[in-house]
C-alpha cells in the first residue's frame, strides 16, 4: 500500500471508517499509548533515559502521545511525505525514511521499538524477516511491541472492510504475533486485548483489565523481550 497517497486524507479515511463505534480515530490512538507506556513502565521501569523506536510511525499519531514519556522517540517509515509531517507533528521525535528492509540502525540500540497496525500491511512472507530486523536493533533486556487488529473481533473486521488503504491487509492472531517473537528469539513479555468498550472512563478501562485475555477486544498487543 502506498500511504503517500493518503497522507493528506489519512485521519478523514480512519473517521469514516469506524464511524459507526461513536468515536473519533484519537481515542483509539489514545487508548494504545496508554497500553504501551504502561507496559513499558512494568516492564522497564523509569523511561526518561529510554530511546524507543516507532516503526511505521505514519504521520507521527501515536508518537505525539508517547514521545514526552521517553527520553529520545526516533520513528522510521517508507514514505517520504509521512515522515515530513511526523517531524512536524512531533517536534521531539527524529524521523527518518527507511527502505521497509533494513532499519537504519546498529544493532542494540533501542531500549523498546514498537509497530503499531503496521503488520498486517506487510506481505505475510516478509513477516518473519521484519521482526527478526526490529530484534536486532533492541538492547538486551529490550521490548518489541506489536499491537495489531483482532481478526476474532467483527467489529474491527467491518472497520477494515470499509477502509480503503486496508484493501490489501492480512489480519494476524495474538498467538501468530506470539509466533513471530518468538521465532526472533524473543521472549513472551505480556500479551493482552484491548479496545473492549469504545468509551472513555476509568470505570470501562477497569472492567478491560479483568477482560485482558478474553479474545473479544478489538485489537491486541504483545510484547517480547530481547535476552541477549
Amino acid at each position: 500500500m502506498e500511504f503517500e497517497k493518503y497522507q493528506q486524507s489519512y485521519v478523514a479515511e480512519v473517521e469514516q471508517s469506524i464511524d459507526f463505534a461513536g468515536q473519533g480515530h484519537d481515542f483509539f490512538i489514545r487508548v494504545k499509548a496508554d497500553e504501551l507506556v504502561g507496559s513499558c513502565n512494568r516492564q522497564l521501569g523509569s523511561l526518561e533515559q529510554r530511546c524507543v523506536l516507532d516503526l511505521g510511525c505514519g504521520v507521527g499519531l501515536m508518537s505525539r502521545y508517547v514521545s514526552e514519556h521517553f527520553g529520545e522517540l526516533h520513528g522510521v517509515d517508507i514514505a517520504p511525505g509521512v515522515v515530513e509531517r511526523a517531524a512536524a507533528n512531533v517536534p521531539r521525535g527524529k524521523f527518518q525514511l527507511y527502505d521497509g528492509r533494513r532499519i537504519p540502525f546498529a544493532e542494540r540500540t533501542f531500549d523498546a521499538v514498537f509497530a503499531v497496525c503496521v503488520l498486517h500491511h506487510v506481505p505475510p512472507t516478509q513477516w518473519t524477516s521484519l521482526v527478526a530486523e526490529m530484534a536486532r536493533v533492541l538492547k538486551p533486556g529490550g521490548l518489541l511491541y506489536i499491537f495489531e487488529h483482532n481478526p476474532y473481533n467483527p467489529l474491527t473486521r467491518r472497520a477494515v472492510d470499509n477502509c480503503p488503504f486496508d484493501a490489501d491487509a492480512t489480519l494476524l492472531t495474538r498467538s501468530q504475533s506470539a509466533a513471530l517473537m518468538r521465532s526472533a528469539e524473543l521472549e513472551t513479555a505480556e500479551a493482552r486485548y484491548v479496545l473492549f468498550f469504545p468509551w472513555n472512563g476509568s470505570g470501562f478501562r477497569s472492567i478491560e483489565s479483568g477482560l485482558r485475555w478474553l479474545p473479544l477486544g478489538a485489537q491486541y498487543f504483545v510484547s517480547g523481550r530481547r535476552a541477549r
